[in-house]
């Protein structure tokens, strides 16, 4: 504890510039040094090396010539949310400014000035917003959301001027401007790109289809059809001509016609009690997607797998049978459970081999939502359809507020070439790059997810992302009736409170706008709609061209919610119990003591650092070349897949990922990690942003909980029990790891082809 007031006095003592006498200007705010700056020489906490990307989150500002004097940096802090990274609605990035300024002179002195004025642009200036009137020392800009943007620092005649009309002081922009590609990149491209997407528009996720390399069999003996481009994108003609990646193509159902098999059926509910057995089964079944029969697998013939119904605190034996061609687990994700039952093959059991069976006794020792899946080539057999839910209802009946009904959806992605799946690598994972970025979007297993509720209706939504890769933004948008012969207007979007996470509820109630879901993620919302009429259930977010350096817009159907009208007065319909404790943020007692216990340990030195990272080799020339032309700049999250080819052409043995401890240099599971059951573990992660293909990481540890407790040294304001943490580019994040449950136990990215390119590591737990 003293060595965090030694920082923050010294940080107090940087951040204490002498400026203008008075108070800071209309149009900032001052803020308190409560935080290290990744702007600030200060070195990291006493057992930590790592720190946020100062190259990514910090901004120094250049004087312009004459003026050397003067200085200034802009911080791109975290603002505070309770998913793993800020967003609007759109999928922008959200930062707080935090402007320092240094050696600024009396205006007057500059001519007939009175103030000086701070201004955020576009690139070219299409878009110019007045900050207002600053002045020398830290102070606090307010959101920035624009993808890319300048800071302008102007002396002006009056604080209020609605355009620059002054002399420029000071100037910078921010890092995304980097990726801005020389015009001989444009020259060699021509002004239609490879020319055969010209005119196409960017938007929803529909591909454009290119020649296949041959006839794919779907035996694992055939050859590659190409990935499909999105429409819009910028391609070098050599990446069209890549090779197929080093692996077979494989899909399941070899010679079997889909029709002699049984269709798959919806989930269905299991509800278990203490002592319980079930039986899962994993085996082949009929698809339907849109009128077209494919092979793929389920659990019980179901997808998703059966949704398990368990009281907290409960057992239950699941009888599994492996009916697969590939041996398999199933790992218990999120579950303090018996090691032996985690599912990891290697660590705590065998491979289930085709046609054996293996016995699993599940402990569920936390109220929360949970899902199971393989852990052995997670990135075919989970992508093909072995997950399913389970819900463990806390014994508190008022855990959570209350709702009138609830709803799971599972969130996923699927990769098609035109009609037909796109294969996996057999031998080895591809699209170990960034992960398999499906084109088809799934709830529940199904493309067109439709749900009706009643006006007024106040609907908790269960949300797990079973996605390979993506991570999802999503929200509710009011759907224009006008082709309607009565057309109403257009329905206000729904109010949304974030209630809970993986292992349980958050201290408090949150509104939001969105709901961000990196893979393996769970969020537990709230939500009422107060409107009859049509919504559709969307995940928008901002998507690269990589060579032409350009954000755009994409915006992915999931389902629609129709509302219907309560036949009551709005007024009656909002007026129900359950209504207005949705208008009330309520905190979860229950959870606040519980937290309220490790308070003691925030403060702690850390204990423990890992870094992510990536290593590669035998990468094709142009790959190995654009990737290198890419790195000027990372996004914080890469939300979709505008790398196509270069992501398929690359398998596991061209791509390893590696999680290492900078300790002691070790690296994935060469790590041997050592702790005690009753131990508190502080653990600084960094995702490094000096790699060769920087991107987040949905970090998930095995048999225990931890809490986040900052990200880029930003406190935490609102904390639960999480399994499973997003690592956008370049932070750092730390967490509180309570160690409870004894065994060899595995972390690892859920990133599914990172996992299969290395991306893991083992700790063990002594009794």
């Amino acid at each position: 504890m003293r060595y965090h007031k030694q920082i923050a006095r010294c940080v107090a003592a940087t951040l204490s510039v002498a400026g203008p006498a008075g108070p800071v200007p209309a149009g900032s705010q001052a803020v308190a040094p409560a935080v290290l700056s990744p702007c600030d020489d200060t070195p990291p906490p006493a057992g930590a090396t790592l720190t946020p990307s100062r190259d990514l989150y910090c901004i120094f500002l250049t004087a312009r010539p004459g003026l050397e004097a003067m200085s200034g940096r802009l911080e791109l802090r975290t603002p505070h949310s309770p998913f793993g990274v800020a967003v609007n609605p759109a999928g922008n990035h959200l930062y707080e400014g935090i402007l320092t300024l240094e050696g600024l002179p009396d205006p007057a002195t500059l001519g007939e000035y009175n103030h000086i004025v701070a201004w955020l642009a576009t690139p070219l200036f299409d878009e110019i917003a007045r900050i207002g009137p600053v002045s020398n020392g830290t102070q606090s800009i307010g959101e920035i959301s624009l993808n890319k943007f300048m800071i302008l620092v102007t002396a002006e005649a009056r604080p209020d001027a609605p355009e620059w009309e002054g002399r420029l002081l000071l100037r910078a922009t921010s890092p995304s401007a980097r990726m801005s590609p020389p015009d001989m990149q444009e020259y060699l491209l021509g002004a239609t790109g490879t020319g055969t997407m010209a005119g196409s528009e960017t938007g929803d996720m529909e591909m454009a289809g290119h020649a296949e390399h041959g006839g794919m069999s779907a035996g694992g003996n055939g050859t590659w059809p190409h990935p499909e481009m999105m429409p819009g994108l910028t391609m070098f003609p050599a990446l069209m001509a890549l090779d197929p990646p080093g692996a077979s193509a494989f899909l399941p159902g070899a010679g079997i016609d889909p029709g002699t098999l049984p269709l798959a059926r919806p989930r269905e509910v299991v509800e278990l009690d203490d002592g319980d057995e079930v039986d899962l089964e994993a085996g082949l079944v009929r698809r339907r997607i849109r009128s077209r029969d494919y092979v793929m697998y389920g659990f019980n013939g179901q997808y998703p797998g059966p949704l398990l119904y368990v009281p907290e605190a409960a057992t239950v034996t699941v009888n599994f049978t492996n009916s697969i061609a590939w041996p398999t687990t199933i790992h218990w994700h999120g579950l303090r459970l018996d090691n032996a039952s985690d599912g990891v093959p290697g660590v705590t059991q065998d491979p289930v081999e085709p046609g054996d069976t293996f016995r699993y006794e599940i402990h569920f020792a936390d109220p929360g939502l949970y899902w199971y899946h393989p852990h052995h080539r997670e990135d075919i057999l989970k992508d093909l359809g072995l997950y399913g839910n389970m819900l463990v209802e806390p014994r508190r009946p008022d855990y959570y507020a209350p709702a009138d009904r609830e709803e799971f959806l599972m969130l996923d992605d699927f990769m098609m070439s035109g009609d037909e799946p796109m294969p996996f690598g057999m031998e080895r994972a591809t699209h170990t790059f960034m992960g398999r970025f499906g084109n088809l979007m799934l709830v529940n297993g199904e493309p067109d997810y439709e749900l009706e509720v009643g006006a007024g209706e106040v609907v908790r939504l269960y949300l797990t992302n079973v996605s390979n890769t993506r991570t999802f933004n999503l929200s509710f948008e009011g759907v224009d009736g006008s082709a309607e012969a009565t057309a109403a207007p257009v329905p206000a979007a729904p109010r949304i409170k974030v209630v809970g996470t993986d292992v349980g509820a958050f201290e408090r109630e949150e509104w939001v706008e969105s709901i961000v879901l990196s893979p393996a993620e769970r969020y537990i919302v709230h939500v009422r709609f107060d409107e009859p009429g049509e919504f559709a259930l969307v995940n928008r977010v901002q998507g690269i061209d990589h060579l032409a350096g350009a954000f755009f817009q994409e915006r992915d159907m999931l389902g629609t919610v129709r509302v219907a009208a309560s036949g009551q007065a709005p007024d009656a319909a909002l007026a129900s119990p359950v209504s207005a404790a949705f208008d009330t943020l309520r905190t979860n007692l229950h959870a606040a003591r519980e937290i309220a216990l490790y308070r003691e340990y925030f403060d702690a030195l850390i204990d423990h650092e890992l870094t992510f990272t990536l290593r590669t080799n035998d990468l094709p020339f142009i790959v190995d070349r654009l990737m290198r032309f890419d790195s000027a700049y990372f996004h914080p999250v890469e939300w979709s897949g505008t790398m196509p080819m270069m992501n398929w052409n690359a398998t596991s043995d061209e791509v390893q990922w590696i999680v290492r401890d900078p300790a002691t240099g070790d690296e994935n599971m060469d790590i041997a990690w050592r702790f005690e059951v009753g131990d508190v573990v502080k653990i600084r992660l960094h995702n490094e942003r000096r790699s060769f293909h920087a991107m987040q990481h949905p970090f998930h540890i095995h048999g225990q909980r931890f809490l986040v407790l900052s990200r880029n040294g930003v406190p935490n304001e609102n904390l639960a029990w999480k399994d499973t943490v997003l690592l956008p580019t370049g932070t750092t994040t730390d967490i509180l790891l309570e160690i409870t449950n004894p065994g060899p136990w595995m972390a690892h990215c859920h990133i599914s082809e990172h996992l299969e390119a290395g991306m893991r590591m083992l700790f063990t737990v002594d009794p």
